[in-house]
């Protein structure tokens, strides 16, 4: 019987991540605290990592209290040697989630090199060494997945963001490069880009109005981003639903990139 005429077998526990391992950086708070507890209502064991150890520990408790097991890590991705302590002392690696990152914004003409420096650093050199360590581990077990979150800017340039957009930029086309070299491998790798989310990270952002109006006017579903609105898109590209899915950039974003 050939593919179009065999009976259809898929069932709705292809999102589950039952008996996986999420790793999970920038844990401590906002998205990757998001992510990680809704791995961790998929079904997943989750290792909550982020510089701060109250904020990472408080993520962990929050995983435990959802019936899942969690080792919360202290780790400076931007630093090689704490990044293969912190992969290697996992159990396992199923999954990854890059999330750890920043945003300092400014006019091109001003940005300071202390800015450009760590930019680059937290959001690209930390999601290489992340991914790089993760991915050795989970081609010794067997396979894996990994989301590197990266954002709308990843796909269109903005004013006061040149770093962080080419930042975003930048992992876009990792993800896309590491997704051709390590799929023989049985490593499905894919962006994840959101818009605008409600974070501690955007609020300060949100209390200009004229940039709050601006915002709203490029986003035709017309409203901000909720964190719940983008823990399902992270299931998915984690999980058997999303088995034939690599290399893409999914754009959880309102419709922005659209127009």
């Amino acid at each position: 019987m050939d593919d179009a005429m065999r009976a259809l077998d898929w069932q709705p526990d292809a999102f589950r991540l039952d008996g996986s391992t999420a790793l999970v950086t920038g844990a401590g708070g906002g998205l990757g605290r998001g992510f990680s507890l809704a791995l961790a209502r998929a079904g997943a064991d989750v290792v909550p990592i982020d510089v701060d150890e109250t904020r990472v520990q408080a993520v962990a408790d929050e995983v435990l209290e959802l019936g899942r097991r969690a080792w919360p890590t202290v780790c400076d991705v931007t630093d090689s040697r704490q990044v293969l302590d912190a992969v290697g002392s996992a159990e396992r690696v199923d999954i990854l989630v890059n999330a750890a990152g920043t945003n300092v914004t400014q006019p091109f003409l001003d940005v300071s090199e202390e800015n450009l420096d760590m930019m680059l650093a937290l959001n690209v050199k930390g999601y290489f060494l992340v991914a790089q360590a993760a991915a050795r581990r989970m081609v010794s077990d067997g396979g894996g997945a990994i989301v590197n979150v990266t954002s709308q800017t990843g796909h269109i340039g903005a004013p006061t963001r040149t770093v962080y957009c080419a930042t975003k930029h930048a992992v876009e086309g990792m993800t896309k490069a590491m997704a051709v070299e390590l799929a023989p491998l049985g490593v499905r790798v894919n962006a994840l880009a959101p818009t605008f989310i409600h974070t501690p990270l955007t609020k300060p952002m949100f209390e200009d109005e004229e940039f709050l109006a601006d915002t709203l006017g490029r986003i035709p579903l017309g409203r901000i981003g909720r964190i719940e609105e983008v823990m399902g898109a992270v299931v998915f590209l984690a999980s058997p639903a999303a088995a034939l899915i690599t290399g893409a950039s999914l754009l959880v974003d309102g419709g922005w990139t659209a127009q």
